[in-house]
């Protein structure tokens, strides 16, 4: 809805050309002739329709008005990287009913670790229930995206990659919701462009490949490789040769305790138990309730030197040492001498146990180079493959493959060259109204992403609407908050085991400092989202914009009224004459609490909830 004009001529008072009856106004100032919502339009691209993009897909239209929202998706289907990985045992590695929507339970996932077809159809299931799919444009890939100092716009380059035709489009919001795993990273080995036999990325899979009978190379070490290792293994006549770089921790299932008590069979949810989460809602509801405790009170397990740290280290020895009793120089090989969750922790079911069978060759010898048929290693033995798997990951926590400017004509590249820097990982200096999710120091070593996700998202809301509201052109965090973000982060980890000696996506090639995790607990990261420090960023204002040539959003005169967005007096309720005492009603009325005084002494303490 855009400002609302042509108010009632006979309304004593205020008129809509801003003078008054009876004197003239001192200045020549002139109210912003809209009421006090100031409801102007604007666009929102979001790149993206993983977790991210659908929730902004549901959330942007539910509580945002007069906002027009596209949603890029360069696959020909939702769900991110639950579309593009689906590599054979691909699955969720944390538990199923934490990696879910709030407002969105799932009481059918088959599985403890649900397999990405499972998690994408949910995500598809959710974005047509909400509708969110009205706004996303599948097998659309952005190119290029640009800040227009002058105008306060994004121009961006978008390709349709059904067509081939490339368009322009703008906004005045870009959102970043790619997500830290999206660009597939191959090993830099000699040769390896030589192969000619079947080459894929864990992220490329080639569904169409028949793997049985056929010796395959696997090389990588981490939650790709664990979980695709034992699925070769028991495709029929098949010969597995895994390179293994990395040592690593192979955990139990996390909260064994729990999937106990309520009669999981290994990692499979009995029909039973799923019949009656789906047919009790309460049951289901002190379920995930229980899991989402579990996760969120093991925060400590990511501290060097705790109990729970010590003891999960002696834990995951003796479950280790116990699952591969049977090749104790595997066990040894895999040992690793940092501690537990300074890799990514992945339970992999079966993993240990197919690195035992007679098809699976463990090789730790490191790959000299690649062949036309074969992987060469240092210790002179040459492997013979028909086919080469690389699970080797992303580059994590770098600039889009595509190029993005910011003002002066910033790129990214220019400004993460050495390091992704943010702010709270959702804003970045020098890069105006735009804001990521799932960026640089977003994700979690414990607790719940989802819900990460969600706060990151609201907070973003909230800036889009204060954009809105307050005739905000540009609005950019601050150079000196973007350094106290990364002193803080780089202070925190100090205290982690995160900064131990381990190869790990969560960390800066090369210099090691952690760039993919947040720098805290789950719900830490909810209170940080809770209520945004306006004051940390700069704004230019509609009105300033004639400033910025030449000067970027530098040093831009403050030559608007600052309380414009007091507007012309009245509420857009009264104008169109609806919910005129709206603050009496039911839903909106916040009661104090007055308890007894017998309870005074044993109330908790609870979340606040300004």
């Amino acid at each position: 809805m855009s400002a609302i004009p042509n108010l009632p001529s006979d309304m004593p008072g205020l008129h809509a050309n801003g003078t008054t009856n009876g004197f003239a106004p001192k200045s020549s100032f002139k109210l912003n002739d809209a009421p006090v919502e100031n409801l102007r339009p604007l666009k929102v691209v979001v790149i993206g329709a993983g977790y991210s993009g659908i929730y902004c897909g549901i959330r942007i239209p539910e509580r945002l008005r007069n906002v027009e929202l596209v949603i890029y998706e360069k696959n020909a289907g939702v769900g991110g990287t639950w579309f593009e990985n689906r590599y054979l045992g691909c699955a969720c590695d944390v538990p199923s009913h934490s990696y879910q929507y709030t407002f969105q339970p799932n009481p059918n996932w088959s599985s403890l670790y649900a397999p990405a077809g499972e998690i994408q159809s949910y995500l598809e299931d959710v974005a047509k229930k909400y509708s969110a799919d009205r706004f996303i444009k599948l097998r659309h890939e952005v190119k290029g995206c640009r800040w227009d100092d002058k105008i306060a716009k994004w121009h961006i380059t978008v390709k349709n990659l059904a067509t081939g035709e490339t368009a322009q489009d703008q906004a005045d919001v870009l959102i970043s919701g790619r997500g830290n795993l999206n660009t597939p990273s191959w090993p830099d080995i000699d040769g390896l462009n030589t192969f000619k036999g079947e080459l894929m990325h864990s992220a490329t899979w080639n569904e169409s490949y028949d793997f049985e009978n056929k010796r395959v190379g696997v090389i990588g070490s981490g939650s790709s490789s664990i979980q695709i290792v034992p699925s070769l293994q028991r495709l029929p006549g098949t010969q597995v040769n895994t390179f293994v770089r990395s040592k690593t921790w192979i955990s139990p299932p996390f909260g064994q305790d729990l999937w106990d008590k309520y009669g999981f069979q290994g990692s499979n949810i009995p029909k039973e138990l799923r019949d009656r989460f789906a047919n009790d809602p309460e049951y289901y509801q002190k379920f995930r309730l229980t899991v989402e405790e579990d996760g969120n009170g093991i925060h400590a397990f990511t501290i060097k030197g705790t109990k729970l740290q010590l003891d999960a280290k002696v834990m995951f020895h003796e479950h280790m040492q116990k699952r591969l009793e049977g090749k104790p120089e595997i066990f040894e090989a895999l040992l690793p001498s940092f501690s537990p969750g300074c890799r990514r922790l992945t339970p992999g079911p079966g993993y240990l146990e197919a690195l035992t069978q007679p098809n699976v060759s463990f090789i730790t010898s490191p790959i000299t180079r690649i062949s036309e048929s074969a992987i060469h290693t240092a210790d002179g033995k040459t492997h013979e493959i028909d086919a080469l798997v690389c699970a080797t990951g992303f580059r994590s926590s770098a600039p889009p493959s595509f190029p993005l400017t910011g003002t002066n004509g910033l790129p990214l590249t220019k400004k993460w060259e050495t390091r992704a820097r943010t702010y709270l990982s959702h804003s970045i200096a020098g890069f105006p109204n735009l804001f990521t999710m799932l960026g640089p120091n977003s994700t979690i070593g414990s607790g719940s992403l989802t819900t990460m996700i969600e706060s990151v998202g609201d907070y973003i809301i909230k800036a889009i609407r204060k954009i809105q509201k307050d005739n905000i052109a540009a609005m950019v965090v601050k150079e000196a908050r973007e350094k106290d973000f990364i002193e803080y982060v780089d202070a925190y980890f100090g205290g982690t085991v995160f900064t131990e000696e381990c190869r790990s996506w969560y960390k800066n090639k090369g210099t090691g400092e952690v760039v993919g995790l947040w720098p805290g607990s789950t719900l830490h990261c909810v209170e940080a989202m809770r209520s945004p420090r306006w004051e940390d960023f700069e704004y230019v204002y509609l009105n300033d914009l004639e400033g910025v040539e030449g000067d970027g959003l530098h040093g831009v005169g403050s030559k608007s009224n600052r309380l414009a967005w007091l507007g012309n007096g009245w509420s857009v309720n009264q104008l169109e004459v609806r919910d005129l005492a709206w603050y009496l009603y039911p839903e909106f009325l916040d009661k104090p609490v007055a308890p007894l005084p017998e309870m005074k002494e044993s109330l908790g303490v609870r979340p606040f909830s300004y």
